[in-house]
């Protein structure tokens, strides 16, 4: 069995699961409530929190796969990139486990483990396929070539497509996690009542900060009463030209690669109107689109483990 370990945001995560990909648990306690009165994630706040949370996750994890430490054969854990100070609550953690039994551990790229979350029965999907990873902190496109084994095709010049969100729903006076809100919000509203500019920047590259902007402008042109009445119309406008800029890259990809599947990974992935507009797409389940630990242990399925006692010297990193 694997124990996997996540705290690279907000969520304090752990899960087991077997080295062929079954979920014998994955336990995620979130932390949206307690930064929620901020708007946002507090950094600090958050570490603190994951220090409080991390070994009740753990035995939670265990007891749910109804394992013991005795069943683990190796520690998995997200190195980054992340909140430092985040990251760091999780690679101690990991660390300690992992040196009171003299397991290995494998420290693995929270990027890499999102992808992996595509590889988990009960339906795994097997590579070659192209890849969108599209998340509050990065949105790309991913060739993957093998378990592990990804090309970068293009990235966001400015903010990912769930920061996208994240703002656009701040400017439309919603709650936190903003993604999730605007999302239920656009339902009632009309995605053509607004003409909101999709960027085209050279390659297969993304760029948000000028439909961020607009939203921003035209948000500043209504009264408090018009915002209330046009707000859903705002929502569904602004979504709607989040999702396009998405597709358009993802058709251009598979155009140029000549790519026979697609998949979807990421935080991004369970917005409901990008999920209907790629219905031939590989998704990954909404529990596992989120940061979660299953994940992280699923990547370390194909990863080379580090041999006791070689990763005490490892340390967390906040991006690539």
């Amino acid at each position: 069995m694997i124990l996997g370990i996540e705290t690279s945001c907000d969520e304090t995560a752990a899960a087991v699961i077997s080295a062929d990909g079954h979920i014998g648990s994955n336990v995620v306690a979130s932390q949206a409530e307690l930064h929620a009165r901020f708007g946002g994630v507090v950094p600090e706040v958050a570490s603190r929190r994951h220090l409080e949370l991390v070994a009740p996750v753990v035995r939670e994890a265990l007891a749910e796969a109804g394992a013991t430490l005795d069943d683990v054969e190796r520690v998995a854990v997200t190195q980054g990139p992340g909140l430092i100070g985040a990251l760091l609550v999780g690679l101690a953690t990991a660390k300690a486990i992992a040196w009171s039994r003299r397991l290995p551990l494998v420290p693995v790229d929270h990027l890499r483990g999102h992808v992996a979350s595509l590889y988990l029965q009960p339906e795994p999907l097997e590579p070659p396929f192209l890849c969108l990873l599209a998340s509050g902190g990065h949105t790309m496109l991913l060739d993957v070539r093998g378990y592990g084994e990804e090309r970068l095709l293009g990235t966001t010049l400015d903010d990912a497509a769930g920061e996208a969100f994240d703002k656009g729903a701040r400017l439309l006076g919603l709650g936190y996690p903003g993604g999730a809100e605007l999302d239920r919000l656009a339902r009632d509203g009309d995605p053509a009542a607004y003409e909101f500019p999709v960027a085209r920047v050279p390659g297969l590259d993304f760029s948000f900060s000028g439909l961020k902007t607009a939203l921003l402008y035209a948000t500043r042109e209504l009264s408090e009463a018009e915002l209330a009445d046009r707000r859903a119309d705002l929502a569904a406008s602004y979504q709607r030209a989040i999702v396009r800029a998405l597709v358009r890259r993802v058709r251009d990809a598979a155009d140029q690669t000549g790519a026979a599947t697609v998949a979807v990974v990421g935080g991004v992935a369970a917005n409901s109107e990008l999920r209907a507009t790629l219905p031939d797409a590989a998704l990954a389940p909404l529990v596992l689109c989120t940061d979660n630990a299953a994940m992280i242990a699923s990547a370390a399925r194909f990863a080379a483990p580090v041999p006791y006692p070689r990763y005490l010297g490892l340390d967390a990193y906040a991006s690539r």
